[in-house]
C-alpha cells in the first residue's frame, strides 16, 4: 500500500514568518495563504480553536488555494469542546457548517480534537471522547491526547474500535507527558511536532499555575528541530509506512519561522517531492540562524 503524505505546519499567517519565508516586499495582491499553498499540501486551522468563523471565511480560504489541487485543511475543535467541555447545538451547527463547506470542495482532510494535559483516561474521558465522535462521525477525527494515562490497550482498543486517529506527539517530557510513541489504531496516522523548548514550557506551566497571563504565551513554541531530531522522527515515521494510507506531519514549533523551515526538512527527509523551490530567504546564505538546508 502505498502511503499519501500530508505535511505542513499548524496554522500560516504569522507576521514574523515576513523575511523567514514571505517577502518583505509584498503588494496588494499578496496573500499568506496562497504563497504558503505553493510549498505544502496541508495547514492546520488552528484559529476555529479560539472563535466559530464563518462560512464566508471558509469560502474565501478555497479560493485562495484553488490553484493547488492537493491541498487540505485540518480543522481545530473549539476549545468549549476539548477545553470547556460545555456547548451547545449552536456550537455544534457552527461548526459543522464550516467543515461542510470544506468537505463538500474535497478540501478537509479531518478534524482535531486537542485535548489539555489534565485530560487523564478514565471511563467519564473516554466517554466524552466517544459522545464527540459519534457528533462528529462524518468526519475524520484526529485525537491529540497529551497524558500518558492514555499509553494503554483499552485506549488504543477504544480509539480502534470508534475509527479515530491516535495522535502522535513530541514536545517536552515534563511530568506524565505522551512521549513520542506511534501507535496504529486505522488507516491514518497524525503527527504533531510541538518542539522540545523544556524551560519555556516550565515557564509557561509555572506562570498558568500562579493565574498570571503575562508573556507571549506561543514562546513556549519556539524551537528549531536539529536534523538530526527530525532524522530520528522520520525514521520513525516511515516505519509505519504500507501500514497506513495516509501520513500527516504537523510542525507547531512556529515561533521565528521554525516550523516552515523543519516542515520543508521533512518533506525531503520523507523521500517527498518538494512543491516548489526553496525560498532563498531561507537558504543557509541568507538566513544562517534559521536554516539547515545546507546539510541536505
Amino acid at each position: 500500500m502505498k502511503t499519501r503524505y500530508y505535511i505542513g505546519t499548524a496554522g500560516w499567517s504569522y507576521k514574523d514568518w515576513v523575511r523567514v519565508f514571505y517577502p518583505k516586499q509584498q503588494d496588494s495582491s499578496f496573500d499568506y495563504l496562497t504563497f504558503y499553498s505553493q510549498y505544502f499540501n496541508i495547514t492546520e486551522v488552528n484559529s476555529t480553536y479560539y472563535t466559530y468563523i464563518t462560512p464566508s471565511i471558509a469560502s474565501g480560504w478555497l479560493r485562495k488555494v484553488d490553484e493547488e489541487d492537493d491541498f487540505v485543511f485540518t480543522v481545530k475543535l473549539n476549545g468549549d469542546f476539548t477545553h470547556k467541555r460545555k456547548f451547545s447545538k449552536e456550537n455544534v451547527l457552527k461548526t459543522v457548517a464550516v467543515l461542510d463547506i470544506l468537505a463538500k470542495n474535497s478540501r478537509l482532510n479531518g478534524i482535531l480534537m486537542q485535548f489539555p494535559y489534565s485530560f487523564v483516561f478514565n471511563g467519564e474521558s473516554v466517554r466524552y471522547v466517544g459522545m464527540l465522535s459519534e457528533i462528529f462521525g462524518m468526519y475524520n477525527r484526529f485525537i491529540e491526547i497529551r497524558h500518558s494515562s492514555w499509553n494503554n490497550k483499552d485506549a488504543e482498543g477504544f480509539m480502534s474500535e470508534n475509527d479515530l486517529t491516535f495522535t502522535t506527539v513530541d514536545q517536552p517530557q515534563l511530568g506524565e507527558a505522551m512521549d513520542f510513541k506511534p501507535v496504529i489504531t486505522n488507516g491514518r496516522g497524525y503527527f504533531r511536532l510541538h518542539g522540545r523548548n523544556g524551560e519555556g514550557w516550565k515557564k509557561s506551566i509555572s506562570d498558568f499555575g500562579r493565574g498570571e497571563r503575562g508573556g507571549d504565551p506561543n514562546e513556549r513554541y519556539r524551537y528549531l528541530y536539529s536534523l538530526s531530531e527530525l532524522t530520528d522522527i522520520a525514521q520513525k515515521i516511515k516505519e509505519k509506512e504500507g501500514k497506513l494510507k495516509e501520513i500527516n506531519v504537523i510542525m507547531n514549533n512556529h515561533p521565528g519561522g521554525g516550523a516552515v523551515v523543519n516542515a520543508l526538512e521533512m518533506i525531503i527527509l520523507l523521500g517527498e517531492k518538494l512543491k516548489k523551490k526553496i525560498p532563498s530567504s531561507l537558504k543557509k546564505e541568507e538566513n544562517k540562524s534559521l536554516n539547515l538546508f545546507g546539510d541536505l
